[in-house]
């Protein structure tokens, strides 16, 4: 069993990659989590992992084939049997002792988020929290799974029954590993199904270690299988005959690709995909408020946020000198070493991300936006990192490319508006449906703007507080489903209904 506590004791060939993962070290096999048991993929092909925050490479991963699938798949689909079986309170003291295990061993599950994912060490705390949140709801949640009593005419009577899909298969995204890791599985297992989770190639460490505690917490080995691989692992998972449902959290691009390969056997799909939200700041909102929560929906994890709110509308009464405030907190943002306190900024996932991002800015300046920041840095100790500075595009249009298009970094635009019936038409103008806020001290149309936003998820004088007992999803091209609340129960079941003859059946074909 592999003690979290304990980092060097990882793997047994190993070695050290990094001053800022001391004593953490990672193996160049064993990968896999399958039957409840690390093992080693068998593909033929690999990927690098760098630490986003020094460049610096971290292991080589091999790729799981069609047979370290098949294994996955036929592991989970041997447990169903079982698992599926149990009562929604014998789930529940499975997943609470997750829970509690995540809670004690959160400080060494945030070191290693940041290592993984570049994010700063408050923030990776956060999401920890929320990963053993899930869990512990989702327990709670077990033992009400239920269908309903219905009586029928006469003596007769029927009732439904909520009953687990079989096994999912469950594709993670880079940006909150842990954390949409365990929106997916916690939700699964407590609904009496069998998960084959691959992470992200970009962040796989933590997946592993999240199967070995809940083996650790009493999950029967084969109930989560982790695969590790790039995209062809995960189109394998998804045509595979013996998974029954996917769900799926990325880009659109790839979300229709799943869609379209889960689709041939008809399988169950949730996606969770990208956006291009709207925020709309109103000439009455309490203008720090909104400030504040501009910043909070546009620098969150360096940007990397699929709901954040990337388009700024703002009044044209407050829009200078809403430009000014933000201005002045953007110079207060310290981009460095994720590993320190006092960081408030860390780095961007990848090399090649970073310069995607870098070149929306580029894009933007070309087409006549002012832009605030938006160039790489260099962090003192951390010249491999892959930093830029916050930035913001004012003097912007609803046509340019950055105001379009999902950049996926720390970049707002802001754009002017004067009446509510015109920037609601801006705001709804695209093909993503996953989010949106408004702020105004108006709450009649606060209700109305949000109510009127097309988007799964929308905020009221706020952005971006989450609760994992309600849903989250997105509308349009952002995906279709829910994790997350008690609507998350229903992706994860099949419903069927039972009728019940107390008497004698009648025909109209009865010779007698």
């Amino acid at each position: 069993m592999f003690p979290l506590k304990n980092l060097t004791k990882f793997c047994t060939k190993c070695r050290c990659i990094s001053s800022h993962a001391e004593g953490l070290k990672l193996s160049e096999q064993s990968w896999n989590f399958i039957n409840g048991t690390r093992c080693a993929g068998a593909g033929e092909t690999s990927f690098q992992l760098f630490e986003p925050s020094t460049g610096s490479k971290l292991s080589t991963i091999t790729d799981s084939n069609a047979s370290d699938v098949d294994n996955a798949v036929s592991s989970a689909r041997k447990t169903f049997k079982t698992w599926s079986r149990f009562s929604g309170m014998e789930r529940a003291e499975i997943l609470r002792n997750a829970g509690r295990l995540l809670r004690e061993r959160s400080q060494d599950l945030a070191k290693t988020e940041v290592v993984d994912a570049g994010k700063p060490l408050w923030e990776a705390e956060w999401d920890i929290q929320t990963t053993y949140d899930c869990f512990e709801y989702f327990a709670g949640l077990s033992p009400t799974i239920s269908g309903q009593h219905l009586k029928m005419s006469g003596e007769n009577w029927a009732y439904t029954i909520r009953q687990p899909i079989g096994v999912v298969g469950a594709i993670g995204a880079w940006n909150f590993p842990l954390q949409i890791a365990s929106w997916k599985i916690a939700p699964a297992l407590a609904s009496g199904n069998t998960v084959v989770f691959k992470p992200s190639p970009l962040t796989p460490i933590n997946a592993v270690v999240l199967a070995e505690i809940l083996k650790e917490a009493g999950l029967p080995d084969g109930a989560l299988n982790i695969v590790q691989g790039q995209g062809e692992t995960g189109q394998l998972i998804c045509k595979h005959p013996g998974v029954n449902k996917i769900t799926f959290t990325g880009s659109v691009p790839t979300g229709k690709l799943v869609s379209q390969t889960a689709a041939e056997t008809l399988k169950r799909v949730t996606l969770e995909l990208g956006g291009k939200s709207p925020l709309i700041i109103f000439e009455d909102a309490d203008l720090k408020n909104a400030v504040n929560g501009a910043m909070m929906a546009n620098y969150l994890t360096q940007g990397q946020v699929c709901n954040n709110a990337t388009r700024v509308f703002v009044h044209e009464s407050i829009h200078d000198q809403f430009v000014q405030l933000v201005s002045d907190e953007l110079k207060k943002i310290k981009v460095g070493d994720p590993h320190s306190n006092d960081t408030t900024m860390g780095a961007l996932i990848s090399e090649d991300h970073l310069n995607k991002v870098l070149g929306y800015v580029q894009s933007a300046a070309d087409e006549g936006a002012q832009v605030t920041g938006g160039k790489k840095l260099q962090v003192s100790g951390l010249p491999g990192g892959y930093f830029m500075e916050p930035c913001m595009l004012v003097g912007c249009t609803d046509n340019m490319k950055a105001v379009k298009e999902e950049i996926f970094g720390p970049v707002m635009s802001v754009l002017k508006f004067s009446t509510e019936e015109e920037v609601l038409e801006r705001a709804n103008n695209t093909h993503f449906g996953l989010a949106g806020g408004v702020f105004t001290q108006n709450l009649a149309r606060g209700h109305r703007v949000a109510a009127a936003l097309e988007g799964g998820v929308l905020w009221v004088n706020n952005y971006n507080t989450f609760s994992v007992e309600l849903p989250f999803g997105g509308l349009k091209q952002s995906g279709y489903g829910r994790e997350n609340g008690m609507a998350a129960i229903e992706h994860y079941t099949e419903l069927k209904t039972v009728y019940v003859e107390s008497g004698d059946v009648w025909t109209p074909y009865s010779t007698t």
